[in-house]
C-alpha cells in the first residue's frame, strides 16, 4: 500500500471516530457503510455491526474520547485494508473526510500537518512527517 493511501486511511479512521457520538453519525456511518458494501456485501454486514457497537461505546463512556482514541488504530487498518483491496474506493473516502472533517465543530476536528521543504543552491533535504526517515550510513 503507497504511503498516500495509508495517510487517508488514517484521515478517514480519524473523521469516522470524531463523528461517533454527534449529529453528524448518521451519514458518516451510512457512507462508510457504501464503500465497504462496493467490496464485499457480507464484509459491509460485518462492519455495520462493528460501526453500531463502537459508536454506542462512545455514546456511553464517561470519557468518549478515550473511546475514541482507543478505536482509532482499529478503524486506520479497516479503511487501509479497503483501500488495498479497492484502490478506487479513495476518491469517495476522500471526499467524505473533508465533507465530515469540514462539519465537525471546531474541538472535534484532527489536527492537519502541512509541511514544505525546499532546497536550494544544490541542498538536499531530507524530511519526514509521519514515520521513521534513515540515511544511509545510519543505524536504527
Amino acid at each position: 500500500m503507497t504511503a498516500e493511501l495509508t495517510v487517508l486511511a488514517e484521515a478517514g479512521a480519524a473523521v469516522v471516530v470524531a463523528a461517533m457520538a454527534t449529529d453528524l453519525w448518521q451519514g458518516t456511518r451510512d457512507a462508510v457503510l457504501g464503500l465497504f458494501g462496493r467490496v464485499d456485501r457480507r464484509r459491509r454486514d460485518a462492519v455495520e455491526a462493528q460501526l453500531d457497537a463502537n459508536a454506542a461505546l462512545v455514546r456511553t463512556a464517561t470519557v468518549p474520547d478515550d473511546v475514541r482514541r482507543a478505536l482509532f488504530d482499529f478503524w486506520a487498518q479497516e479503511l487501509a485494508e479497503l483501500l488495498r483491496r479497492d484502490p478506487s474506493g479513495r476518491e469517495e473516502l476522500a471526499r467524505l473526510t473533508h465533507e465530515v472533517g469540514g462539519a465537525l465543530p471546531v474541538d472535534r476536528r484532527a489536527f492537519v500537518l502541512e509541511q514544505t521543504n525546499t532546497a536550494t543552491d544544490f541542498a538536499t533535504i531530507f524530511a519526514v512527517q509521519h514515520g521513521d526517515l534513515r540515511t544511509p550510513g545510519t543505524r536504527p
